[in-house]
């Protein structure tokens, strides 16, 4: 019941093609005047949202853009897992992989029901930037440039200096964020969803409870690598954290 690591390739492949759908169908109802697909208003529905909601532009506005952030988070990881990161032979269990899936089908629906139902009602969006929109953006931006930068560093601990792959062995990273934590690419994820629950205006209970299961799962994925860089390297950094500086 186990599958290869490399797998996780498909995570994002999903992503990208479900929630891209969900971009454009959302994209069409705001600034089109249109309707969302019925079925996915029998999904809003049955979460409980209302079609008669009074919400304003500038939080119609913070959904689509949380939406069209997470599907270009999901177009670098997939680029970066065919053209950067270099997987080990490991495996995952065939639950977790399952659980991946169903991940990132279901956050894209949980940004879609933070509108109402009846989206459009002929009327199109007026686009309203908030100032925290401007700061989710910006965290989002840079959390992602060094969640990429440390994926550099890892997969080059693989690869010789031409690029060729030349080992599939672990290696002790440094530079970057690595200085202060074992995984940071890890926690860099992390601070993606939080810019996600600045974009839309910091009171969405919703998304915080996507934040904290993105904490609980990074968390103990970063604890158990931190373990393992311990474990087996004796010359391992005594400062560095598991997974937030200074903290855990």
């Amino acid at each position: 019941l186990r599958v290869p690591k490399r797998w996780f390739t498909h995570f994002y492949v999903v992503s990208v093609l479900w929630n891209g759908f969900l971009l454009t169908c959302l994209s069409q109802a705001e600034f089109l005047g249109g309707s969302l697909p019925s079925w996915i208003q029998h999904v809003q529905h049955a979460f409980g949202r209302d079609s008669r909601s009074e919400d304003t532009d500038s939080e119609h506005f913070s959904a689509l853009l949380v939406l069209l952030l997470l599907w270009l988070h999901s177009c670098r990881r997939l680029a970066e897992c065919h053209w950067t990161s270099v997987f080990s032979s490991g495996v995952i269990h065939v639950v977790q992989y399952g659980f991946g899936l169903g991940y990132y089908i279901a956050v894209g629906l949980t940004v879609l029901c933070q509108v109402p139902a009846d989206i459009g009602n002929g009327k199109e969006l007026s686009v309203q930037v908030c100032w925290y929109h401007v700061l989710g953006v910006t965290m989002y931006i840079w959390a992602s440039l060094h969640q990429h930068r440390c994926l550099v560093i890892l997969a080059n601990l693989r690869k010789s200096k031409s690029g060729k792959v030349v080992s599939l062995s672990h290696g002790v990273p440094f530079g970057d964020w690595f200085e202060r934590v074992s995984c940071p690419h890890y926690f860099a994820e992390l601070l993606i969803y939080v810019s996600m629950a600045i974009t839309l205006g910091f009171h969405n209970v919703t998304w915080w409870c996507v934040v904290m299961c993105v904490l609980s799962n990074q968390a103990l994925a970063a604890l158990l690598c931190h373990e393992f860089y311990q474990k087996n390297f004796s010359s391992y950094p005594k400062h560095r954290k598991a997974f937030i500086p200074f903290v855990f």
